[in-house]
């Protein structure tokens, strides 16, 4: 399974998930800069479980119906960046193949799942 990281994602949770062997891609490297609209296209394109920490991500997918491969929200701005990437990486680890093909919120205390049709 591969995975983008939209550039709002800071670069040591890229760089721990890198070194951990998932293959990342990260939007700041590839196009920098590109719409929402573009990221989650590319995510579906490359068939990857895009990892975004803004919440716009879900309107595209429940609204608007955009498709997807899974989106696992980092909602994590209030942890120390080294905190992210450790968190991001224990969720990998433990909820990989669960979060292909849903909308999951991940927060400092807990990990929701939930289908796009929900």
């Amino acid at each position: 399974m591969s995975w983008l990281a939209d550039e709002g994602i800071d670069r040591i949770v890229v760089e721990r998930l890198r070194e951990a062997g998932y293959p990342v891609v990260w939007v700041a490297d590839q196009c920098p800069g590109a719409t929402d609209e573009h990221v989650l296209a590319l995510a579906h394109q490359l068939d990857a479980v895009l990892i975004p920490a803004d919440k716009d991500f879900g309107e595209l997918v429940f609204r608007q119906g955009r498709a997807n491969a899974g989106v696992l929200l980092a909602r994590l701005s209030e942890l120390l960046p080294t905190d992210r990437a450790r968190r991001v990486q224990e969720t990998l680890d433990s909820h990989a193949a669960e979060l292909r093909g849903h909308f999951s919120v991940l927060s400092p205390q807990s990990l929701r799942i939930r289908t796009p049709t929900q």
